[in-house]
This record gives structure tokens, C-alpha cells and sequence, in this order.
């Protein structure tokens, strides 16, 4: 018999402080639905990506540095727009341009689902605008300059990087957990889809056989932000 009780069923028992430092902290991540929802997770063994380095390197919004140097909006376009179509978006930043040691904040996830070109364009060009980014990152592999042409007919003025797999996911992945292990990426909040993906991920390059779109757009945005040179930072409020 195994019975199991949600933190939040006894929040009226736990001191303030507690559910400050704890509760809000882990809340709605990977390591609070198993320590907060009594969910049983396992991660992947063979997984890429460790939750413990996802959690021991997390920030929150008022932690965010005030300088921080560039931001793009990082998208894998879906080849198709129904209710089974893949998922799209991602939001990274970096902070002040020292390129052997910068450090990146992944500030949100904008993914969106079941969307026409025109639709998931429009999310992203909204978040070029919320975020203040310097360029939206776009995969090409599916839709060519196609791709570019559905974002500049929503907005011409947005600046587009377009970028092309020439190796599989795994391969261009490992650069990026590789940056998570230096310590130097850090959530701005949780995102537990995203994490959920992560942690999932191993050499098949697949979760569960289905792509992994949240974590394909992390990895373009984090490969363009660390292979950048310095450029302007356009201006933004935090």
C-alpha cells in the first residue's frame, strides 16, 4: 500500500518562511512535482541534460543581470499547422560579452502548438517585441526561405537569422549541455515542459519517438547567442 500526500495539503502546518523558500522556489519545476506533488520521476539515464544542474543553476526574474548584451527569440517551425503538428519557440539571453565565460538566461518559453505559419510567426515576432530581442532565430531545414518570407510578411522590419542542421540533434546539443555543466545557463523561473524534454533526452535524438521541439529550439538559441561575437544590445527594461 502507498499512500502519498501533496505538500500543498499541509501548507496550513508548514511556517511561512518555509513556503517561501522552498514552495515558491521549486514550484511548477521538475524537482517540485516529485518533492511538492508526490509525483514519482525518474530521470533518464542516458539523458543529456541533469535536472540537478538545471535546479543548482536557476534564477529568478529579480536576479537577472542588469546588462544584459543580446537576446533572440529562437524558433523550430512546425512543416505543418494541425493539432498534431510540432511544437515551436524559445526566448534566451546573454549578459555582458565576455565570449569565454558569458553566461545565458533562458527567460521563457513561447512554444506554441497546432498554429498556421502565419499564427506561430506572430508569437514569435510578439516576443522579438516583449523580449526587445536583437534577431529571431529561425531553423530552415523544413521550410527553406520559406520560413523567412511567413516572419517578414507578418513584420519586414524584424531581423532573421536563419540557421540549417547539418548534424543530428544529439550532436548539436551536446555543446549546450556542455554549458549547462560549466554552470553558466540559468532558467529565469521554471518551465517544466522544457525541463521535462531535457531530462528525457538521449542519443536516439527522439523523446518517446516524438521530437523534442522546446529543447531543439533551446539548443539554436543557446548555439547562436555562444558562437555570437560582441555586437549592440538594443535597449530593454527589465
Amino acid at each position: 500500500l502507498i499512500t502519498k500526500g501533496h505538500t500543498y495539503d499541509n501548507l496550513d502546518n508548514l511556517a511561512e518562511s518555509f513556503r517561501e523558500a522552498i514552495v515558491s522556489r521549486y514550484e511548477g519545476t521538475r524537482l517540485g512535482r516529485q518533492e511538492l506533488e508526490a509525483a514519482i520521476l525518474d530521470d533518464n539515464p542516458n539523458a543529456l541534460f541533469h535536472q540537478n544542474l538545471i535546479d543548482q543553476h536557476r534564477v529568478q526574474k529579480k536576479e537577472l543581470p542588469e546588462d544584459l548584451q543580446m537576446t533572440v527569440v529562437a524558433v523550430d517551425p512546425p512543416a505543418t499547422g494541425n493539432a498534431d503538428s510540432d511544437e515551436c519557440g524559445m526566448v534566451c539571453s546573454r549578459d555582458i560579452p565576455n565570449t569565454n565565460h558569458a553566461h545565458f538566461y533562458v527567460e521563457h518559453d513561447g512554444t506554441v502548438q497546432g498554429r498556421s505559419p502565419e499564427q506561430w510567426a506572430q508569437t514569435a515576432i510578439s516576443n522579438y517585441y516583449k523580449f526587445q530581442a536583437n534577431a529571431i532565430v529561425a531553423e530552415v531545414n523544413q521550410g527553406g526561405d520559406m520560413v523567412e518570407s511567413v516572419i517578414r510578411g507578418v513584420d519586414p522590419t524584424v531581423k532573421v537569422i536563419k540557421v540549417r542542421a547539418s548534424k543530428g540533434k544529439w550532436l548539436r546539443a551536446e555543446p549546450i549541455a556542455g554549458l549547462y555543466e560549466q554552470g553558466r545557463v540559468h532558467h529565469v523561473g521554471s518551465f517544466s515542459d522544457l525541463e521535462d524534454q531535457m531530462c528525457d533526452f538521449d542519443p536516439s535524438g527522439t523523446i518517446e519517438g516524438k521530437s523534442p521541439d522546446r529543447l531543439d529550439a533551446l539548443v539554436w538559441g543557446l548555439a547562436e547567442l555562444s558562437n555570437r561575437k560582441q555586437s549592440e544590445p538594443r535597449m530593454r527594461t527589465l
